[in-house]
């Protein structure tokens, strides 16, 4: 590999760490970060613009911090890149949508990526979604098809789908994404990455999200301690969110090295049979899970006590597109993609009591799990029962589904119930494509998320190789 490809690919631990041994350059790094995203780019299209000039000035500002041996903060010159559902200063966000006009002031960050610019991180650009992030598959309107690094005739998965390739791609260790119903976690695990949704709050929102506490902010990373890294970065508490938790109680990434010995693991396949997952998908997440029993951890197969939520979380995510929509007349109405057109004029037929019964169900949900922690430390599962499907479609081919929360069965619960859940690469599929297990815990225990992910990097257990450069 030549030095640019290789410093594309290393993680925001290793670059800070070269930073501060004065092995690289934060120009040099930003130089190979913006080559992945503009040799993929067009073939993948994870962005929805880059910035390169901006990104160097940046870069260049936290070469001389380095210098003087004075970096601004714990990620000082790294690359990062935002979906373009968050607020970011300097340019409109347009939330994949030919409904938001682009003129405006834009002088606003949102608290995530308002930490991120006080730690010095280097901007290289917005990432697409589907138009205001509805769906779990990123196509829209206004920037077409993202595609998946590893096939590029599959999909990336959504909402957060450029930002998972483009970290997949090597243009930027970091992505900041969002997750309503698995939209970090979805294209991920299809990507081959690593992404946690912490538990609701920890990382503020603003502006609020018309999903209301669906939707939790979430780091997309190379891996479990990159992820960390950002957690001690963004999860700092900020006014605009009055649902923000307070100040975390330590540092995510000092909390990583614990290990798994004694670890009370509940491995859970189908969710009591009540998903059909792929044999090869089974296969290696089942895998992942007989290596955490070999590092100590006690597992057991136990699946929680529910019953898919999904006809609740509709209601409630259905009444959240047609609250965001709500503004749009007709004109504005016929630009919509014709999916979000749709369930916006299902949840506009939502009463209030059906909205507050969905809420009951969640509620009974959030009490059943939190017991269910009571036994079990950690829940494990399948990320997805699929591996990444054809582009430019919501649901696989023949299978069934009408929309794309028919193959999405252990992302969305953990929204409703506002747990930290992460995905970790396990391995691939037949034809190359990845695949992910999920990690679930009480919540605030995003310690435990990180820790338990983090013991399967170091054993080598989870992490699979970069898609083959396009």
């Amino acid at each position: 590999m030549t030095e640019l490809t290789e410093q594309a690919e290393l993680t925001a631990v290793r670059l800070v760490e070269g930073y501060r041994k004065g092995e690289f350059s934060p120009v040099e790094v930003t130089r190979a970060a913006l080559r992945r995203a503009e040799e993929g780019g067009a073939a993948v299209n994870a962005f929805v613009r880059l910035s390169p000039e901006e990104a160097l000035a940046q870069a260049a500002e936290s070469a001389e911090r380095w210098r003087r041996g004075e970096p601004a903060g714990l990620l000082d010159g790294v690359p990062v890149t935002v979906k373009d559902i968050l607020l970011m200063r300097g340019g409109p966000t347009l939330r994949g949508s030919r409904t938001v006009a682009a003129e405006g002031r834009w002088d606003e960050d949102a608290p995530s990526v308002a930490r991120l610019r006080e730690h010095g991180a280097v901007f290289l650009g917005r990432t697409t979604t589907p138009e205001f992030g509805w769906k779990g598959v990123t196509d829209s309107p206004l920037t077409g098809i993202t595609r998946n690094p590893y096939d590029l005739s599959r999909t990336s998965g959504g909402s957060s789908g450029g930002s998972a390739a483009a970290v997949a791609l090597g243009a930027g260790p970091l992505s900041l994404g969002t997750d309503g119903g698995g939209s970090v976690r979805i294209p991920a695990a299809f990507c081959g990455i690593f992404a946690l949704k912490p538990t609701y709050g920890r990382v503020p929102l603003y502006p609020a999200s018309a999903f209301g506490t669906l939707s939790h902010v979430g780091p997309m990373t190379r891996d479990a301690a990159d992820a960390a890294l950002m957690m001690d970065v963004i999860s700092a508490p900020d006014t605009r969110d009055w649902s923000a938790l307070g100040p975390a109680a330590g540092s995510f990434t000092d909390g990583l090295d614990g290990g798994v010995r004694g670890l009370r693991v509940a491995f859970s396949a189908s969710l009591g049979g009540q998903v059909a997952v792929r044999p090869q998908v089974a296969a290696a997440v089942r895998r992942g899970v007989e290596g955490l029993a070999a590092l100590g951890a006690y597992v057991e197969e136990a699946d929680p006590d529910f019953t898919d939520p999904v006809a609740a979380f509709h209601v409630l995510w259905f009444g959240g597109a047609a609250r965001v929509t709500q503004r749009l007349g007709p004109r504005g109405r016929a630009l919509l993609d014709p999916g979000l057109r749709e369930i916006c004029d299902v949840g506009a037929r939502c009463s209030a009591l059906d909205h507050l019964a969905a809420v009951d169900v969640r509620m009974e949900l959030g009490r059943r799990m939190g017991r269910f922690h009571e036994t079990y430390d950690v829940l494990v599962t399948p990320t997805l029962p699929v591996t990444a499907f054809e582009a430019g479609a919501e649901v696989p081919r023949g299978s069934g589904h009408r929309r794309w929360t028919g193959w999405t069965p252990f992302t969305y619960p953990f929204n409703m119930t506002q747990q930290p859940a992460a995905t970790v690469p396990v391995g691939v599929d037949g034809d190359g494509l990845p695949v992910g297990l999920q990690i679930v815990a009480a919540r605030h225990r995003d310690d435990l998320v990180l820790r338990t992910a983090h013991a399967l990097y170091t054993a080598g257990i989870a992490g699979i190789a970069p898609p083959v450069t396009l």
